[in-house]
C-alpha cells in the first residue's frame, strides 16, 4: 500500500517534453553512463549537431529521458539514445518519445531505422519495426596481439589522406545507403590514426574509422569489397588503437567474427537492425563489415 502511494506521488510529478541542445549535455551524459553505454561528450555533441534530440525534464530541471533522430538525406533516419533514468522507467515515457519520433519522421518522408538490443526489439516490434539483419557486439580482451597479416601483393592499407575523401565518401554512400560525410569526418578527426583506406591496384576497395568512447574505442564503420580487405583494415586498426575495443559485426560476416574471437574478443550482446514497416534496410550488408555503432547507424 505504502509503496503504491509513493508510486502515485512520483507519477503526478510534472514532466516537460522539449528539444535537446548543448545545455543538456551533462544530463545526456549522466543518462548514457547510468545505462552503462559507451558514449562520451563528443558523441552526444555529434548527434545533437547532425540530428534532433528530444528530452523529458522534471519540474526541478533534471533530464530523465532522451531520444535522438539522425536524418540521412531524404531517405531514412536513425532513432537512437532512447534512454530513461531508472526511477522513471515503466511509465511509458520511452514509448511516447518513440511514437513522437516515428510520427515526425514519417511525416517528413523518412523511414525510421534503429539498432536494437534483444530486449528493445520486443518494444520496437509493437511499434511497427521489423527485423532486417543481426549483428554482434564483440569486446576485446585487455591486450590484443595481432599477427602481421600477409596482405597479398595487391592490397595496400594506409592512413586516409585529404585527397582520398571524395572516393571514400562515394563508396560509403553506396554501401550505407546515404551520405554520412559529417559523421565520418568527425570520427576521422577524433581518432585520426584509425581512419584507414585500402586500395587494390590504386582503386579504393575499403575504408575504416573509429571513435573514442567512455568505455572503449569503437572500430567502425568498416566498409570493404571482400573479407580479405576487411580483415586487413581491422588488423591495421587494432594495431593502431589501444584496447579496450568494441566492434559491431554483422552475423553474415562469420569469418571476421571468428577471427576476432580467435584474438580473444567475446560477444557482449546481440543487436538487430530494424526498419519501420519493412524488413529491408538501405545498406549493402555484404560490404558493410562493421557499423558505426547502434547510436549512429
Amino acid at each position: 500500500m505504502h509503496h503504491g502511494m509513493r508510486g502515485m506521488a512520483t507519477t503526478l510529478e510534472p514532466l516537460r517534453e522539449h528539444d535537446l541542445d548543448a545545455s543538456h549535455l551533462p544530463g545526456c551524459l549522466a543518462l548514457s553512463a547510468e545505462a552503462g553505454w559507451n558514449q562520451n561528450e563528443s558523441d552526444w555533441r555529434l548527434m545533437l549537431r547532425i540530428g534532433r534530440g528530444l528530452g523529458v525534464t522534471t519540474e526541478n530541471g533534471r533530464l530523465v529521458a532522451t531520444a535522438i533522430m539522425l536524418p540521412f538525406e531524404q531517405r531514412f533516419a536513425w532513432i537512437s539514445m532512447v534512454l530513461v533514468t531508472a526511477d522513471h522507467q515503466r511509465r511509458g515515457i520511452a514509448s511516447r518519445l518513440m511514437r513522437r519520433a516515428i510520427d515526425e519522421l514519417i511525416a517528413g518522408g523518412y523511414v525510421p531505422l534503429l539498432d536494437a538490443t534483444p530486449a528493445g526489439r520486443e518494444v520496437y516490434r509493437k511499434l511497427g519495426f521489423e527485423d532486417c539483419w543481426r549483428m554482434a557486439r564483440l569486446a576485446s580482451p585487455s591486450a590484443i596481439t595481432v599477427n602481421a597479416r600477409d596482405l597479398g601483393m595487391d592490397l595496400e592499407v594506409r592512413s586516409l589522406g585529404r585527397g582520398d575523401w571524395p572516393g571514400v565518401l562515394d563508396e560509403d554512400r553506396a554501401i550505407f545507403g546515404a551520405d554520412r560525410s559529417g559523421i565520418l569526418q568527425d570520427l576521422a578527426r577524433r581518432v585520426p590514426q584509425a581512419a584507414l583506406i585500402a586500395t587494390r591496384g590504386g582503386t579504393i576497395c575499403g575504408a575504416s574509422f573509429a571513435r573514442d568512447g567512455r568505455l572503449a574505442t569503437q572500430i567502425g564503420p568498416v566498409i570493404a569489397a571482400d573479407d580479405a580487405t576487411a580483415l586487413a583494415l581491422v588488423a591495421e586498426a587494432l594495431a593502431r588503437v589501444a584496447p579496450p575495443v568494441f566492434i559491431d559485426v554483422p552475423d553474415r560476416h562469420a569469418r571476421i567474427g571468428a577471427w576476432l574471437r580467435d584474438l580473444g574478443f567475446t560477444v557482449q550482446r546481440a543487436l538487430i537492425r530494424m526498419a519501420h514497416g519493412r524488413n529491408l534496410a538501405f545498406d549493402d550488408s555484404n560490404r558493410l563489415y562493421a557499423i558505426a555503432g547502434p547510436e549512429l547507424g
